[in-house]
């Protein structure tokens, strides 16, 4: 092999060295954040003041049944032995069992988190098309009344207590007006039709043709999404706003604008895609919000997702169901940094 051959030899194989060590970085970073995640929980789960062994035999049960559940648990082993099974039996996706139905922790999971997901989706979706272009609009008309309007959107949605705009939409679009299905997630004469396929009842609904389902579905939907939606509108539209006054306040715009460029190449073509990177985290970040963070919307529509079921697996002091929501909250997170990384190398080349 010549000289030159080997200078293109190494020249084809220099892209692939940066690629390579970013996926490792990347890698150990998941690595260590589930481990970080899964020391928490292990921790939490055994600082609780509550009895694992009690609460599935019962108080009256005798000391040998109690000796036999304790060691069957794996509770008279080290806890750094205890801790390994744990990490073991997360990766096999087993939770443990739920104290209240006797089910699986997993399968409790997979049937409420689609509802949750459905929920938290049709808000996110709400949220980024409203709030974009609100934000982009205020930062151009900056001190006009469209921005008066924008901010004072974000206030509101900032501000206002979200179980109380949930019990005055049922009182006035439900109760009064009539426009939207009340909680729930469907009537009663609705449920049981359509097959369960993906858990999320518009999309199965669609799928098998059920349209009278779907509607039914939507209207039940769509005032818990729009509230959820709105309070990511309020904090996309603002950090979008912010972003935006950045870019048109940089001299390249300016450059930009002397050279003839309509304004909306100069917005759209030039400020705005310099900032889609950071636009990336706040919509990720605000998904990843309303998939862990609907508790409170979820218990005043009665909407069967993970919010409520960890509130309910709480109160009842079922720790196995507890942990094992909070690990998939964390894993929702973690993928979605991981989804974020993956779009930053597509729309800014810098990063790869």
């Amino acid at each position: 092999m010549t000289a030159t051959d080997t200078t293109k030899e190494r020249r084809r194989r220099a892209p692939l060295a940066p690629w390579i060590r970013g996926t490792v970085l990347t890698l150990g970073s998941i690595a260590v954040t589930m481990l970080g995640l899964l020391f928490v929980t292990f921790i939490i789960g055994r600082v609780m003041p509550i009895d694992p062994v009690l609460a599935i035999v019962g108080e009256r049960a005798s000391q040998s049944t109690y000796d036999a559940v304790y060691e069957q648990l794996g509770l008279d082993q080290p806890l750094i032995v205890q801790f390994l099974y744990y990490i073991g039996d997360v990766l096999r996706g087993d939770f443990g069992t739920s104290l209240l139905n006797a089910r699986p922790v997993s399968e409790d999971i997979a049937r409420v988190f689609p509802a949750t997901l459905e929920l938290a989706t049709l808000g996110v979706i709400f949220g980024v098309v409203l709030g974009v272009p609100l934000g982009v609009i205020a930062a151009v008309r900056r001190g006009s009344w469209i921005d008066q309007v924008a901010r004072v959107v974000a206030l509101v949605g900032y501000s206002m207590p979200i179980f109380w705009l949930g019990l005055m939409g049922l009182l006035v679009f439900y109760g009064i007006l009539g426009w939207v299905g009340g909680p729930g997630r469907l009537d009663i004469f609705f449920q049981d039709i359509v097959p369960t396929r993906t858990g999320m009842i518009l999309v199965d609904s669609a799928i098998a043709g059920e349209w009278a389902v779907f509607r039914n579905a939507f209207s039940h939907i769509v005032l818990p999404a729009s509230l959820l939606g709105y309070f990511s509108l309020a904090y996309i539209s603002r950090m979008t706003r912010s972003f935006m006054l950045e870019q048109l306040s940089a001299e390249y715009i300016t450059t930009a604008r002397v050279k003839g460029m309509s304004e909306r190449q100069v917005i759209w073509g030039h400020a705005f895609k310099n900032i889609r990177v950071q636009l990336i985290t706040v919509i990720a970040l605000s998904y990843a919000n309303l998939l862990e963070g609907s508790v409170l919307t979820e218990i005043i529509f009665s909407w069967p997702g993970i919010g409520s079921y960890i509130t309910t697996a709480l109160l009842a002091a079922d720790m196995n169901a507890v942990l094992g929501g909070t690990v998939v909250v964390g894993l929702i997170f973690i993928c979605l940094n991981i989804f974020s990384d993956l779009l930053y190398r597509v729309f800014d080349p810098r990063s790869k």
